[in-house]
């Protein structure tokens, strides 16, 4: 099985290069990538700068890290700073600054400060809470549970802002006509794809969710031009899945990868990629907000293609639900008792 490369972080940073010296950061960024593109379609308008740049972050040289996390520290303050003031912030060249702005989808430093500036205006107007994500020990619950309240709403919003309408209908239009879908997920990605799994063949889609290297790997090796493959990973570089969806490719599926970042190793083993926008709590490991941005995205595939299928649908929603009816006890949503010969 082919070895995944960690991605590089802004703990890793190689020492700073000088901010008044021509930039160093080209051969880098060929060594780690290949020639300098840019990732992408331009960021929208409506589209908020730092989910596509926290998207990006992993996959982005040394150099252009320290940017980034000037620019997330403080947006507002970035807005209001010259592209100068920001290359000594970062410790690097105003050069390797631009290049960031092209890494991210903006035309340039002046581009960005706009963004981030419009993107300011539109959270303070938002919300005025200023909760942040990092949950301590000394926090009460009522503030733990406002904190991931927040975390998991803001996942959902700004997953639905970035998300891809094309690339989503080009989904949904794969999964619509396959033949058979398989799923491949594995720790807190498993659940979501049982999830979508569950959903499909509730409307009668033949689909199978899989997080069994093994079993995904057997899954993946009998599909065909007629199948469809679905990896999900939040960090896009879980060998299991991007080991089976490159299998499943290499026999003819046609492959989607639904991820947080899409620089990541599963989006070179996908025909069609997905994006999700999470910013986890404290407790990062536990999947919280990541699995309520990837379940979302769920919902919209669940939703389109049973769109696709409006009346088989419907159909088999309504036989699964009276399927299940005898197994639910005799009593509605309000404590009153249904009549018994319904059992709905």
């Amino acid at each position: 099985m082919p070895t995944v490369s960690k991605f590089p972080t802004v703990s890793s940073a190689s020492p700073a290069d000088s901010p008044t010296e021509p930039s160093t950061d080209g051969p880098e960024r060929d060594a780690e990538h290949g020639p300098e593109t840019t990732v992408g379609q331009s960021l929208d308008a409506d589209a908020s700068p730092l989910v596509r740049i926290r998207s990006l972050l992993p996959g982005l040289a040394r150099a252009e890290q320290r940017v980034a996390k000037v620019v997330l520290d403080d947006p507002s303050a970035v807005a209001r700073r010259s592209i100068t003031e920001v290359a000594l912030a970062a410790n690097t060249s105003e050069t390797t600054v631009t290049r960031f702005c092209k890494a991210i989808g903006v035309g340039g430093y002046p581009q960005l400060r706009i963004a981030l500036a419009a993107d300011t205006a539109r959270s303070a107007a938002r919300s005025t809470r200023n909760l942040g994500g990092d949950i301590t020990r000394d926090d009460e619950l009522s503030s733990v549970v406002s904190k991931v309240s927040y975390a998991d709403a803001r996942a959902v919003e700004e997953t639905a802002e970035q998300l891809d309408i094309g690339q989503l209908e080009q989904v949904i239009d794969i999964l619509a006509a396959a033949g058979r879908v398989d799923v491949y997920g594995v720790g807190a990605s498993a659940f979501v794809a049982a999830d979508l799994q569950q959903k499909l063949h509730r409307i009668g889609r033949i689909s199978f969710a899989w997080s069994d290297t093994h079993i995904m790997l057997t899954s993946a090796a009998v599909l065909n031009s007629g199948d469809v493959a679905v990896g999900i990973s939040h960090t896009g570089a879980t060998t299991d899945t991007v080991e089976a969806l490159r299998v499943a490719r290499e026999h003819g599926a046609t492959t989607v990868a639904l991820t947080n970042f899409p620089r990541s190793p599963v989006t070179e083993v996908a025909d069609h990629v997905l994006t999700t926008a999470a910013r986890e709590t404290t407790f990062r490991s536990g999947a919280t907000a990541s699995r309520i941005a990837q379940l979302t995205v769920i919902d919209c595939l669940f939703i389109g293609v049973a769109q696709r299928h409006m009346d088989d649908a419907v159909s088999a929603l309504d036989a699964t639900r009276d399927a299940v009816g005898t197994h639910r006890l005799g009593v509605r949503p309000d404590g009153r008792r249904r009549p018994r010969e319904t059992g709905k």
